[in-house]
């Protein structure tokens, strides 16, 4: 794998010092594989064999079904915990001593932290760019910078909204087409009964993260010299000032996130009609006790902004390449083959309960026009997420400390009980984002207004 260039570093948000520092060092703890030439294919008759660390359950058995059809490169999956709960300190640590797997799950927001360690292969030198047309645009451009790529898309997540219709029936309601639409409803719900259309998860930032992102904001985005902040755009506020209101009409649950133990009572007993939420969302909703034929699967309502979207992503993970890897050639290959092919994307969904393929063309049979018991019959992957999947903001990128991004906004959000608006809380966090970026001697502006 190639370094990354000044240019590239600078780029990605490196101050002038640490960009130099990156583009003249490897992999912490590796020696020159990031300046080496590209690995060459092994020799015919050679078998080769990979090691994927995954945290997808039973993912062996996908690489099974590739194992037995490619007897030359053989893959062996080894389970580690999820990225943020230990697996991504397992990666970053096995890379420190030079070593690690071929190919690791990576979330898309991860990816550019990565980077930042040159702890990835830039799969463009292995042909990687060939492939770009089989994967859906807004997620090939989340692991493409400038102009390389440095992960392959394993599933990601686009939102629907999931509700029970014999609960807005009551009010005489339908699936909202609108936001405007879906705080009427949840007035009218709120007042006829106490039920709640809703939660708001004040402690993800994530989710609020996907809705600002289908209202048509754009976080961050890299100029030449560095990184430009926008977090206090019209998009963003829009979303913020809406659930300002929301939270004050207590239109909204926020005792009880999406999921947990609490709402799941309460959706069973009737008390919470609704989940705006990603396409992997149906196999928990399938765990509502009673649940079955009540729920149904609208699209996303959408905001009123010109710029806005049909639907949005949450969640989202890559098969990354890792900097240590001896066969590149052959793990892109296997990468490939898992997550666009019908029979890798159907054993992934079979076996791993992946959430949505990343391939344009192929959703996985099992996904194709059948109809589910639970939703009342409704054939909701091809009315509802495979539309979706087209009505996204290819625009949106993510950056170095996503993740720290996400924690410092979500604390700000918890003020909310205390009196501090979401729409304070947002412009509180991007300052404090822009005060981190520069920590880790990243460069970055405010954006002119």
């Amino acid at each position: 794998m190639r370094q990354l260039t000044r240019r590239q570093a600078l780029s990605l948000g490196l101050s002038a010092g640490a960009a130099a520092f990156l583009s003249g060092c490897a992999t912490p703890g590796t020696t020159t594989v990031n300046t080496a030439p590209t690995i060459g294919a092994a020799p015919p008759g050679e078998t080769v064999r990979l090691t994927y660390w995954a945290w997808l359950k039973d993912a062996q058995k996908v690489a099974d079904v590739w194992n037995a059809q490619n007897p030359d490169i053989q893959v062996d999956v080894v389970w580690i915990p999820g990225g943020n709960d230990g697996g991504y300190q397992k990666m970053y640590s096995a890379l420190a001593a030079g070593g690690g797997p071929d190919i690791a799950q990576v979330e898309m927001r991860t990816v550019p932290e990565f980077l930042l360690v040159n702890g990835l292969v830039d799969l463009s030198r292995y042909g990687a760019d060939e492939y770009a047309e089989l994967y859906d645009e807004t997620l090939w451009n989340q692991v493409t910078f400038q102009g390389s790529v440095f992960a392959i898309p394993q599933d990601s997540g686009p939102m629907g909204f999931y509700y029970q219709p014999e609960l807005l029936e009551t009010v005489g309601a339908q699936a909202p087409a609108t936001w405007d639409e879906w705080a009427d409803v949840a007035r009218e719900l709120r007042a006829a009964g106490g039920v709640y259309l809703e939660s708001f998860p004040v402690a993800d930032a994530s989710t609020f993260t996907a809705f600002a992102t289908q209202a048509g904001a754009r976080w961050l985005s890299t100029e030449e010299d560095g990184w430009v902040i926008n977090m206090t755009d019209e998009a963003t506020l829009e979303v913020a000032r809406f659930f300002d209101a929301a939270i004050d009409e207590d239109l909204v649950d926020t005792a009880n996130a999406p999921y947990s133990p609490g709402w799941f009572a309460a959706a069973a007993d009737g008390k919470i009609a609704a989940c705006t939420s990603a396409s992997w969302g149906d196999a928990l909703i399938e765990g509502i006790s009673g649940g079955e034929g009540k729920w149904r699967v609208a699209p996303m309502q959408r905001w009123s902004l010109e710029n806005s979207f049909g639907s949005s992503f949450l969640g989202g993970s890559t098969a990354a390449i890792l900097a240590n890897s001896k066969h590149p050639r052959e793990a892109l290959e296997f990468s490939v083959w898992m997550t666009t092919t019908q029979e890798g994307i159907d054993a992934m969904i079979t076996n791993s309960g992946i959430g949505w393929s990343p391939a344009k063309d192929e959703i996985g049979s099992v996904r194709e026009g059948a109809g589910s018991d639970f939703f009342g019959g409704q054939a909701y992957n091809t009315e509802v997420f495979e539309p979706a999947t087209r009505q996204q903001n290819t625009d949106w990128s993510w950056w170095p400390i996503t993740q720290q991004s996400f924690n410092i906004l979500s604390d700000g959000f918890r003020r909310k009980a205390a009196g501090v608006s979401l729409v304070d809380s947002v412009a509180t966090a991007e300052q404090q984002i822009m005060t981190a970026f520069r920590n880790k001697g990243l460069t970055i502006r405010k954006a002119d207004s």
